[in-house]
């Protein structure tokens, strides 16, 4: 009898028989051969039929996202890049949950020191049960403590074969719809793969106002604390007179009053998040609207502040990456907490320890700052700034294989009549 399957593994004795048969496959003893067995996969798997990527959604580009099959998710990686060099590890991580787990990268062009750590640190988890990516990046993330993710996680497909033929090391986990990217830099996280879909300069002009919303959303209500509560005389004559009008009936200080606006913000937001989608997107526009109008009317906030507030919250959705949409949520509450103490110098104690914390930060023992700190120049090419298809890879990755393609040095001759 001849069964054709593609998923057949041939053993010797029982070793590991437990595990496969409650995995759904058919154990059959090869005859002549007492001591061998065979494995045949006869398990049904339910899979989500690919949709649209919704947290990484973009305009143009590829629309397919991964789901929660790590076969599926490595049928798509491997769709994108056909090629033999394409190398992918299987592992099954957690006492109980024992979740299949892979290690993707390109032999020949990654670092083997980084495919070396992964799988080291993917070999010492020692954790029960593994439900989702997440469960992987707390696990062998270099800092713990650290409010910033240092693994990139993404959706998409393309982004995953693209940072691959970069020389990183991808991560896909069974039973989640994200596969992890390492190493990773700070700007990485601000950039959409949706920029490089576009002509450079309008790719550089996104990613530099994305920039420019981060900062703002991270320190202009602690600037506004700072400014009313130490330093008055920085307020131009002709906008003093319309703070001072719209502050003149509020009974709380600046700080109680920013910090109860923030909150309420967060507050509607995570309602918004938790609730189906659209009563979700109701409750948030409609439940701004009503707060904000009555916290005026009644006298518990000033108009400006609320348009601040309203900003920064608008400011810290141009991220977008999830995860780092929550740090930069999170940061904006130790500024706060700053400016009210020590005013501007507060402020600037606050950015001087979180520069601290960013310099000293590593992502697979690779610095997190780069290209930044320490400075690759040629990196900076493709950071905040992104500039034509470069030639090199990344000098940070440190690639077996520098070149993406040569460009054409021959110059093209205009024709006699032209």
């Amino acid at each position: 009898m001849i069964l054709p399957s593609a998923d057949i593994y041939i053993c010797e004795g029982l070793t590991g028989a437990e595990h496969k048969l409650l995995n759904g496959y058919i154990m059959v003893t090869i005859e002549n051969e007492a001591k061998k067995v065979a494995y045949i996969s006869a398990q049904k798997e339910f899979v989500r039929e690919l949709a649209h990527a919704e947290v990484e959604h973009t305009v143009i580009g590829p629309k397919e996202a991964f789901v929660e099959s790590i076969g599926q998710n490595l049928n798509l990686i491997r769709k994108r890049l056909p090629i033999s060099e394409l190398v992918i590890e299987e592992y099954t991580i957690g006492d109980i949950s024992r979740t299949p787990v892979a290690v993707l990268y390109i032999e020949g062009i990654t670092n083997k020191d980084y495919v070396s750590i992964v799988k080291e640190r993917l070999e010492n988890i020692d954790f029960d049960e593994i439900t989702d990516s997440s469960y992987i990046v707390q696990l062998i993330s270099d800092n713990k403590n650290s409010p910033f993710p240092q693994l990139l996680d993404t959706e998409r497909p393309d982004r995953a074969a693209a940072v691959l033929a970069e020389g990183k090391v991808v991560i896909a986990v069974d039973g989640s719809p994200h596969v992890l990217i390492t190493p990773t830099t700070f700007s990485e996280f601000f950039s959409s793969f949706e920029d490089y879909f576009l002509n450079w300069i309008i790719g550089s002009f996104v990613r530099l106002l994305r920039a420019f919303s981060v900062i703002f959303s991270i320190q202009i209500t602690s600037i506004y604390v700072a400014t009313l509560t130490y330093h008055m005389e920085l307020i131009p004559t002709d906008l003093l007179g319309t703070l001072v009008s719209s502050r003149q009936h509020i009974p709380l200080p600046p700080f109680y009053e920013a910090l109860l606006l923030e909150l309420v913000i967060e507050l509607l937001r995570e309602a918004g998040a938790r609730l189906p989608t659209k009563i979700g997107q109701t409750i948030g526009i409609v439940g701004g609207i009503v707060i904000g109008t009555a916290s005026v009317e009644a006298g518990l906030t000033s108009n400006v502040l609320l348009i601040i507030i309203a900003l920064a919250a608008l400011a810290s959705f141009t991220t977008p990456v999830y995860k780092m949409n929550n740090s930069i949520r999170f940061l904006r509450f130790p500024f706060l907490f700053f400016a009210n103490l020590w005013g501007f110098v507060g402020v600037l104690f606050c950015s001087c320890i979180l520069l601290t914390h960013m310099i000293r930060l590593t992502s697979l023992e690779r610095p997190f700052l780069e290209p930044f700190y320490p400075p690759r120049y040629r990196d900076l090419k493709d950071s905040f700034i992104r500039f034509p298809f470069q030639p090199l890879r990344p000098v940070y990755l440190r690639t077996q294989n520098p070149y993406r393609f040569t460009k054409q040095k021959s110059k093209v001759k205009r024709d006699i009549d032209e």
